[in-house]
Parts: C-alpha cells; structure tokens; sequence
C-alpha cells in the first residue's frame, strides 16, 4: 500500500543523506517535496501541513544544520514524526474489564465487519486463548447471520444460535447473556451496516450500544476510500463514541492516505490491520514498524514474529538435523517454497528486509514473483516418492511425464534441478564438521547480533522468543545496523544504498537475481 510513498520519500532524503552539509534552503526544497508526496498519496491537508511544520521547526535549528551528518539528522526527524502522525505506540484491544468483554464492531456495508470480526475471535482464541462468542445483528442483509455462522464453524468459534424476526438490539441482549452463562471471556457483535451514513443506522447504533455496553466499539473501515474513511470515522465518533479503528484491504494498491490520517484527525489509535483473507492474516497496527516500512528502514521485528507463527518448529528441527548431515532432497526444497509462501512470499519478505524495498522492483523487471515458486512447487508434486529422494532418476521420458503433470515444460524442470543441486551442495558445506558448521556459525552471528538466543543448530528459536526480547529487538537490530536506511543485512555485503551484494552462491532457479551469500565458494 505504502510503495509510492516509500519510493518518493526515499529519493527525496537520499538526495539530503548525500550532501555533506544542508543550507536552510536545502531543507525547505526538501520538505516541499515531502509535502507533495504526502498529498500525493491521500493524506488530509491539515495533516500534513501539521506535519511538515513541524519538521520544518526541528529541522532548521543550527545544531541540525551544523550538526556532523545533516541529512541522517533529518532523516530521524521526519522518522520520529510520522511515527508520532500514526500514533506513537501501538495499542492492543482492550480486555482488562470483567468477563464476557463485550467488543462492538460498527461500519460502513462492504468495509469487511463480518470477515473482520472472524479474524479478530481467532486471534483472541488461538494468541490470547480467550473463549470467543460472536453474534451477528445484521437482519437486513441477506445469509449475514449464516456467514459468521459458517466463518465460526471453519475457525471454530462459538457463534449464537440464529432466531428468526428478533431486533438486533434483542440479539445484542441475548448475546451478553449467553456469553455470561457459557463462560465466554469475550462476546463480540458484528452490527448491520449502510452502503451510506444515515439517521436510522446512527440511532440502531447508540441503541445497541445501550443495551450491551460495549467496552471497545471499534470502527472497521476500508482504507482503500482514502479520505472519505477520515470523514466516515470522525461521524460514527461523535454520535457512537468509537474506541479504536480497524483498517482493511491494506495489502490493496491504495496510496494509504487514510492510514496516516485517521489517528491524526480522529484522535483515536489504529488497532488492526488486515492484511489479507485468510484469518491468520490480520496485524496489530505499530506506529513505528509502519513508518520504518514506509521510509525503507524494513521491519525485523514483525518478520521474527511472521516466522514465529508461521514456521513448524518440528520440521524446522527435522530441517537442521537433516543439513547437519548435510542432506537436501526435492521434498526439503518443496517445504522452503512453502514456508516462503505462508511469510508473504518474496515480496512480503524483501518489503521487511532493511534495505531491500529496491530489489522488488528488480525481482519483479527480471520476470521473478511469488508464482515461480507454485510453478516449482508443481513441479516437485509431479514426482513420484523416490524420485524426490532421489533426483538422479530423472532422465529425458520422466522429465517429460513431469513436465506434462506440472504444466511446465522440459527446461523449467531442468532449471529447479540446477538450483537443487547448488542448494544442496550449499548444505553440505554448511553441515560440515568443524566448529559446529557453518550454517550454525553464519546463523549464530546473526542471531548474536540481534541479541536472541541460539536454538536449533545456531538458529534462534523462534517459538519461545520472550516478549520483552521482541520488544527490544529492533532497538538491538538498529544498533547491529539493521534498520538504518542503507545498512543492508550484516555479513551480506552491503552496497551502497543498502543492498546487499548479489555475487556468490546465486540460486539459479531463481534467474540468478537473488541475493547471494558473499564468502562461498563459487562452482567450479
């Protein structure tokens, strides 16, 4: 959502980053630009007026201008700000109030209320492990009451029972009640929306809201309105009171103009993000990995924790006992495919990476996106059993019977094969003896630098991350010269510009465009 925005704002502070001294001048043509690119992308003009004032009144002070590095200084100011502009800190739902919690989910028809309110009971059942109820008050949409019934049954969350020809202000009463006398932690209704804001949905609203007494009463908007989200935002607050805002459709090509607004003009923080349609894919809202995001700084911390609810940590350690041995087979490779698709695919992961927000671009010029990896995937699932364990079986009438069950053709094959044989060759050096291998060193570094604890062969253990280690990770990383803008990843060989070094042991399969690891032997 953010990528236009990131891509003008970097090329406007990497032109002040280059220059070894800034004239008031300098920062004032700068700011000019900023303010364009924040208009550009939807924000509302009072915010970004404010903002840019602000950085003006910072950013022009003679300790600034004098200072060693102007431009880095700049940086940080504009940094420091749009974090402030999104809402400073994150901040969670709030479930400090006696059993059931009750949550309140308002907004516009189409904004996503019913799939939003789905996603937010299996995040509280499976995280918080909080016995969710969910209800639905919509009578005027048709199936509304059968589709949370149905999203309940595949998450299995408890929904209420469906009576015909009750009010919602009925079903909001009978909800509480039957949250109160099944043991539920949390009961959460899903209301009726308007294609529009009018009269009888306002005062629906503030009857339910009196009949339930909802302890957060959160709007779910569609960010991909842009400014008229602002407005719908600021007339359900002054006539239902809302706690908190939920965001959808922010993996959309919208230019994110309402995100970075909203907590500006309403007063009230971004809760949650989502992100996608699974139920897995929706995200607390944190101020500062979405700014470190948007200014190229990537986002260590959310992608630790993607992988840590993402990653099997039973093949993860059937994985490392394998490369220990340095061992690698097709079925191997068909799991890392996998494991890349579920933490957002290649360009999920780059855009997280510090740094690396450039080399989508150039991944996706060179013809490389997150559908090779199904083609690959496709064809490792045309084999037969043996074939996986084995790949010297395939000889020219098997790649062909492949190649006519994966629907690709003879050199796709021949080009996985390739890349197979690299990676495996890879693990065999990494597997080696020694002084623990080294994968184990090369991981244990990084690991070190990130200040986590190693686990499984060198590798930090992702599943049993502390808390308040997360928290202080990307204090740790910026520090380890993660997260600045143009540090690259260490040991990676970073070039200017903060990617890293694309020589090395490239993966073939891949075009050769993916960021090798400098310091291993080339093939001979």
């Amino acid at each position: 959502m953010f990528e236009n925005l990131q891509d003008r704002l970097g090329s406007i502070l990497n032109g002040l980053t280059g220059r070894g001294a800034l004239s008031e001048a300098d920062v004032s043509a700068a700011l000019r630009e900023v303010r364009r690119a924040l208009l550009e992308a939807d924000v509302a003009l009072d915010v970004v007026r404010s903002f840019t004032d602000r950085v003006r009144e910072k950013a022009v002070g003679a300790e600034i201008l004098k200072s060693i590095k102007p431009g880095q200084m700049v940086v940080k100011i504009v940094h420091d700000e749009l974090i402030e502009m999104l809402g400073g800190e994150g901040v969670g739902i709030d479930l400090h109030a006696a059993a059931p919690v009750v949550v309140m989910m308002v907004g516009l028809q189409g904004s996503g209320k019913t799939t939003t309110t789905a996603k937010i009971a299996h995040r509280l059942s499976t995280r918080d492990k909080k016995k969710v109820l969910m209800a639905s008050l919509d009578t005027r949409r048709p199936a509304a009451q059968e589709q949370l019934r149905q999203l309940g049954a595949q998450a299995s969350i408890d929904t209420l029972p469906i009576i015909s020809g009750q009010s919602p202000t009925d079903i909001a009463a009978r909800a509480v009640q039957a949250a109160r006398l099944g043991g539920h932690d949390v009961v959460i209704l899903d209301t009726a929306g308007r294609t529009h804001i009018d009269e009888p949905l306002m005062v629906e609203m503030a009857d339910i809201k009196k009949r339930s007494n909802p302890h957060e009463i959160l709007l779910v908007a569609d960010s991909l309105t842009g400014q008229d989200a602002v407005n719908l935002a600021r007339n359900f607050d002054d006539r239902v009171g809302i706690t908190g805002l939920v965001l959808t459709r922010m993996d959309g090509d919208g230019r994110g103009g309402a995100a970075l607004s909203m907590r500006a003009v309403t007063g009230k923080p971004i809760k949650l993000i989502g992100v996608g349609e699974k139920m897995s894919e929706l995200e607390e809202f944190h101020p500062r990995r979405i700014a470190d995001r948007i200014l190229g700084m990537g986002d260590i911390v959310s992608l630790v924790e993607r992988a840590a609810e993402n990653i099997d940590a039973e093949k993860a350690a059937a994985m490392a006992a394998k490369m220990a041995k340095g061992k690698f087979d097709l079925d191997d490779l068909a799991d890392q495919l996998r494991q890349m698709q579920k933490m957002g695919g290649m360009g999920g992961i780059m855009g997280m990476m510090p740094g690396m927000a450039g080399m989508k671009d150039k991944m996706a010029a060179a013809g490389l996106d997150d559908r090779l990896f199904g083609r690959q995937i496709a064809i490792i699932q045309s084999m037969t059993r043996a074939e996986r364990a084995n790949p010297d079986l395939l000889k020219h009438s098997r790649k062909k019977r492949i190649a006519a069950g994966s629907g690709t053709d003879a050199a796709a094959i021949n080009k996985l094969l390739k890349m197979h044989r690299q990676m495996a060759d890879m693990m065999k050096m990494m597997g080696g003896k020694g002084k623990g291998g080294m994968m184990k060193q090369m991981m244990g570094g990084l690991a070190g630098k990130m200040g986590l604890g190693g686990g499984m062969g060198g590798m930090p253990d992702l599943s049993n991350i502390d808390p308040r280690q997360l928290e202080a990770l990307q204090k740790q990383a910026e520090a380890a010269g993660l997260g600045k803008p143009g540090g690259g990843m260490p040991g990676l060989g970073g070039l200017p510009g903060g990617l890293p070094s694309l020589g090395g042991a490239k993966l073939p399969g891949l075009g050769g465009g993916f960021p090798g690891l400098p310091g291993l032997p080339k093939k001979k």
